[in-house]
């Protein structure tokens, strides 16, 4: 039960809130400053009901303002609801603006202060479990990252040592696991933190245009080139170039790129004259860059020259017990983006999160709790408010047919993930042809992306 401190030096009065707050509270009280901070200390009261006219001074405000004072210094997360005789606002606002949660004016309205109550206490768990999940965050978190399992704790692990030479480094992992986030905390652990880190995704810009991207062009080069442009390598001297999705970098390109590994130079587009940069290059892909090479979609040689060490990052899935704690700290944050209320999850939504699949992992985890924070009606989130079927996501499986369409569900879902929804290679990876493939997934209820 928690704990209310009640400080009056009317005992009648004391009497009176005890009997009639005692079935919500652990009441405790005090008639005087010394009382109330030695009452306050033992019991650990968050909520505290204070008279301002206590003894030696009952008729002056003095006495209770240093009460408050002394008992805020103590511990600044109370809430102290004030009381003040009629006619004596300015006290009462004197007191607010010194810290006090909130002011009652006597004789008391008993519902209006249980009201008042009800609200400071729900305040105090807020606040309390925001501090829990903020200080979860500083012990488990590392360079803005969370997690707590033992694949995290390697992840973390392994940035702090790569981090600390200069080599080339590939970063695997599925879409939405946080492959930039891992380059750019290499980066600010790096000795080239004071230097620029340039990133680049390597399959958002059209083919054409990636080569000028990276490289720069110089004016005349092609139609279009009215200015000399550098590139994102020559924005990255000095510092880290990330180049994300590096598995769709194009065969030619891929020559150009080796040659910049191995000589530290690169020529612009349609210039002639090389330019020293000196940039380390971080790369990072949810393809599987051996099999690529073995289809010869990618090079070996420029593989081996970017994979001198490699960090690979964890599905969602297979670090549930991260789950709760992650859900937690981005709803807190998208709730106090969209000024909402809300008090968490409810235990169906943290069940149904931790048994489903999340293809999408950590960024569509944000991406249903953002929806979330906007569209639920309760104070809890519910599976609903996040789009999740308990159902679909294996909690209620009675049937060897639902068992088996909740497997090739995931399995189709997970291959579209890796290849970025590209049917053809996905069809490859399951051994299944193009048509089966567009059968299974009318059959299955997947939308083609």
């Amino acid at each position: 039960m928690a704990s209310l401190l009640i400080v009056d030096d009317d005992q009648s009065i004391q009497t009176q809130m005890k009997w009639s707050l005692g079935g919500d509270y652990s009441v405790e009280l005090a008639g005087d400053r010394p009382g109330a901070v030695a009452a306050a200390a033992g019991s650990g009261a968050a909520v505290i009901l204070l008279d301002l006219g206590l003894p030696p001074r009952p008729d002056e405000p003095e006495e209770g303002i240093a009460a408050m004072r002394e008992l805020l210094e103590a511990n600044p997360h109370r809430k102290i609801i004030v009381i003040t005789g009629q006619g004596e606002k300015g006290n009462a606002l004197r007191a607010v603006a010194e810290g006090a949660y909130d002011f009652l004016n006597k004789p008391i309205d008993m519902d209006e202060l249980k009201i008042i109550l009800k609200r400071a206490f729900h305040l105090v768990r807020l606040e309390a479990e925001y501090r829990e999940l903020q200080g979860k965050l500083a012990a488990d978190g590392f360079e803005g990252m969370l997690g707590t399992s033992p694949q995290m704790q390697a992840v973390f692990t392994a940035v702090r040592k790569v981090a600390l030479a200069d080599a080339p480094v590939l970063i695997l992992g599925e879409s939405g696991t946080g492959k930039e986030m891992v380059a750019q905390a290499i980066h600010r652990r790096s000795r080239r933190q004071a230097g620029p880190f340039a990133a680049i995704n390597c399959s958002a810009i059209p083919e054409n245009l990636l080569e000028s991207e990276l490289f720069g062009h110089e004016k005349g080069a092609f139609t279009g080139a009215h200015a000399q442009r550098p590139g994102r390598m020559e924005a990255a001297a000095g510092g880290t170039l990330f180049l994300d999705e590096i598995g769709e970098v194009p065969l030619a390109l891929q020559v150009k790129l080796l040659r910049f590994l191995q000589e530290k130079s690169i020529q612009r587009v349609g210039g002639r004259r090389p330019i020293e940069i000196d940039a380390r290059v971080l790369a990072a892909t949810n393809v599987d860059l051996k099999q690529a090479m073995a289809a010869e979609r990618f090079r070996e040689d420029l593989y081996y020259r970017l994979a001198v060490v490699t960090v690979s990052l964890p599905p969602l899935r297979e670090r549930t017990g991260d789950i709760p704690v992650l859900a937690k700290v981005i709803l807190r944050r998208f709730a106090l983006e969209n000024n909402r209320k809300l008090s968490g999850f409810n235990a169906e939504a943290l069940r149904v999160m931790s048994a489903y699949a999340w293809p999408g992992n950590v960024r569509e985890m944000e991406n249903r709790i953002r929806r979330a924070a906007i569209m639920a009606e309760g104070r809890h989130v519910t599976p609903e408010d996040l789009e999740l079927d308990p159902a679909a996501v294996g909690l209620k499986i009675t049937t060897l047919k639902e068992a088996r369409e909740k497997v090739e569900r995931e399995a189709i879902r997970r291959a579209m993930a890796r290849h970025r929804n590209n049917l053809s290679r996905a069809a490859e990876e399951l051994d299944v042809s193009r048509p089966t493939l567009y059968e299974l997934m009318d059959k299955l209820g997947i939308r083609r992306e």
